[in-house]
């Protein structure tokens, strides 16, 4: 008989039948003793022959050679050693089986898992059809009842169909003869309320394939195509988790292996239960997951705002596909006067607790930013905002302001690793910054430092995941990112900057494989500034004559520019907003144009009312200015500051 290679490893048993069936026939034997039950997969003796079968694997896949022969006289029952060495097989394949299985984490790892261990040791070949959509926890499940095919694996027939068998091979069903062709399996199966694979599902427990309910159940489940084998070649076992059947396994034999027995079904039920109760497991951690994930992609930004004179890049990672949340955090917040704010955190610890800290926080320091307070007020507000939401909610963070007219950035950090500046001619640096104590200690002063930003310069904010791990402490991981960037910036050459998305992806590429141990926040911020010559800055008393002469400085700026076709909108438009300011100011008005690829107007004032738009009234004599600002203006807004608020409003250049 020729032996058929298998598509899994350990696959002994066949050897050991070709051995089996080599031995001559006895024809004068004794009478045939009662079968024993048979040890998982190994065949059946032969009719009328004196030899008991060969032992097979067992789960572990190491065979045991010793062998078992018929005694020389008529026996009336198994032999107790032979059925004592069975059960202790099945006994460890069952171990090993539910082991494997164990072992998986996802939906897909459980179900290989279960048909590895089953295929071929314990049958021919394995159908897992799983509920579609699979319900989740307490969630009630959506109708109708529908079973999808997912995943099927055989006993490999021949050489040639080694590109389709084992775990790649789906869709396909043996027949009861092993060399005949294999027919298709259907891949979704509905249910039907009241048939007779419901009766069966709800049954929970295995049946044979010629049981007369499983003889119905097989065909709805398999398709009109699908041929059940005959005798006990087939068991259908319902794969019921903690609250519902989620699923079924068909398991299969063909005819030159022994018929399952009633020990069997005991078998398909252990598979069944662990299959179930993993996937059930498997269901619940993806969804952990998919909430985890959201929840830390909600807390971060979508974009990276755009505002004038400075560009952005950031980058996050999670400390591993298992561990997508954490505390780390990164913002760029646009702030009065062409300023911007740029924020990097990092909360204590690796759970959804901390990420949802950090969302507070990080809400907190966009409001605080919106108030435009300095960078050491912020960090003082956010630490009372951590004593607040308990006592050992503990975060680390740099709060910087860029300005780039003036181009200067005022820096406070509390407990966070200090950034790195690249110059434009190659040269990185470290900042030197109070370093100040973790918000949440309370009772602690931060300091503020102002530095130079020279245009062309890339500020590089981060978390201590970047810099620190098992392998290396935070200052050498510091020193290497700062040599990091200078060798990156070399090739670039001295009077170009390097372009800021490979740039971050430079930076991540420091990382080597024992390094992830955090996970890790950047923000990359590069200077180009406004010029001088592109801003325009006036007082203006809180006059009546204000507003005229506000309209005839920003027609002289704009013709100084080459902007002429912007003058008679933005005349109206300044005039609108210098007359409400000078309504309410008590103390000289600021205006305030910028030219870069758009025009921004800025109109200060010490009155802490924000405008709001409203509908005017036919007869109202006022009221429309704001409407006129809103129709002509590409965008407009108003910041409240602490000293007052800012009114402002953007054109478009002819470039646009």
């Amino acid at each position: 008989m020729t032996e058929h290679p298998t598509s899994h490893e350990g696959r002994q048993p066949l050897a050991a039948r070709s051995q089996e069936r080599a031995r001559p026939r006895q024809q004068d034997a004794a009478p045939q003793a009662a079968p024993a039950a048979a040890a998982i997969p190994g065949p059946a003796p032969a009719p009328g022959t004196g030899a008991s079968p060969a032992a097979i694997p067992g789960p572990a896949g190491v065979p045991d050679t010793a062998t078992a022969t018929a005694p020389p006289t008529a026996t009336t029952g198994p032999d107790p050693q032979t059925t004592a060495r069975r059960e202790g097989d099945r006994l460890r394949f069952v171990g090993a089986a539910t082991r494997r299985i164990a072992r998986g984490i996802d939906l897909d790892e459980i179900v290989l898992g279960l048909c590895r261990a089953s295929v071929p040791t314990f049958s021919d070949a394995i159908l897992v059809y799983l509920r579609d959509p699979l319900p989740v926890g307490d969630e009630r499940p959506v109708a109708p009842f529908v079973l999808r095919l997912r995943r099927s694996d055989r006993l490999r027939l021949s050489d040639d169909e080694g590109d389709l068998s084992s775990e790649t091979e789906r869709l396909r069903l043996p027949a009861l003869d092993p060399h005949a062709d294999l027919m298709p399996a259907a891949e979704l199966c509905e249910v039907q309320a009241g048939g007779a694979l419901a009766e069966v599902l709800r049954g929970v427990r295995p049946v044979f394939g010629d049981s007369a309910a499983a003889r119905v159940a097989l065909p709805e489940l398999l398709g009109a195509g699908g041929t059940v084998p005959s005798g006990h070649r087939a068991i259908l076992a319902p794969l019921r988790g903690r609250r519902r059947v989620i699923g079924a396994a068909v398991f299969l034999r063909g005819t030159e292996r022994p018929p399952f027995e009633a020990n069997d079904l005991l078998v398909a039920a252990q598979l069944a239960t662990h299959t179930a109760l993993g996937i059930d497991k498997a269901v619940l951690y993806g969804r952990e997951a998919y909430i985890a994930d959201e929840l830390q992609r909600t807390m971060l930004p979508d974009s990276l705002p755009q505002p004038t004179g400075v560009r952005l890049a950031s980058r996050y990672l999670p400390a591993a596909e298992t561990a997508r949340v954490g505390g780390d955090w990164y913002d760029a917040i646009p702030l009065p006067g062409s300023r911007v704010a740029l924020v990097v955190g990092d909360v204590m610890g690796h759970s959804m607790t901390s990420a949802a800290i950090m969302g507070q926080l990080r809400t907190t320091a966009q409001t605080l930013a919106g108030l435009d307070l300095p960078p050491q007020e912020v960090l003082h507000h956010l630490d009372e905002q951590a004593q607040r939401l308990g006592s050992d909610r503990m975060a680390t963070c740099l709060y910087a302001v860029y300005d780039p007219v003036a181009h200067r950035i005022t820096i406070a950090n509390a407990g966070h690793p200090p950034p790195v500046l690249l110059h434009l001619g190659g040269r990185a640096e470290v900042l030197r910054v109070p370093p100040g104590a973790p918000i949440g200690v309370g009772g602690v002063d931060f300091e503020a430092v102002e530095l130079d930003a020279p245009a062309g310069a890339t500020l590089l904010l981060y978390t201590d995941g970047l810099v620190e791990s098992r392998l290396r402490d935070v200052w050498t991981g510091i020193e290497q990112l700062r040599e990091r960037l200078a060798a990156t910036a070399r090739l670039t050459g001295p009077d170009h900057s390097p372009p800021l998305e490979a740039l971050c992806d430079d930076v991540l590429d420091m990382l080597g494989p024992g390094d992830r141990d955090d996970d890790i926040a950047l923000l990359a911020a590069r200077f180009d500034g406004i010029a001088p010559s592109d801003v325009a800055y006036w007082f203006l008393e809180p006059e009546d004559s204000a507003p005229g002469r506000a309209r005839r400085l920003a027609r002289r700026a704009l013709s100084r520019w080459g902007l002429d076709d912007l003058a008679d909108s933005v005349e109206l438009l300044v005039s609108e907003v210098v007359t409400n300011a000078v309504r309410y100011a008590e103390r000289p008005v600021t205006l305030r144009l910028l030219r870069t690829d758009i025009l921004r107007c800025e109109v200060g004032d010490d009155a802490p009312q924000l405008p709001r738009q409203r509908r005017a009234r036919d007869m109202d004599e006022g009221g429309r200015g704001l409407f006129l600002v809103n129709r002509l203006a590409r965008r407009w807004g108003a910041t409240r500051l602490s000293t007052g608020k800012v009114v402002w409003f953007e054109m478009p250049t002819r470039g646009q």
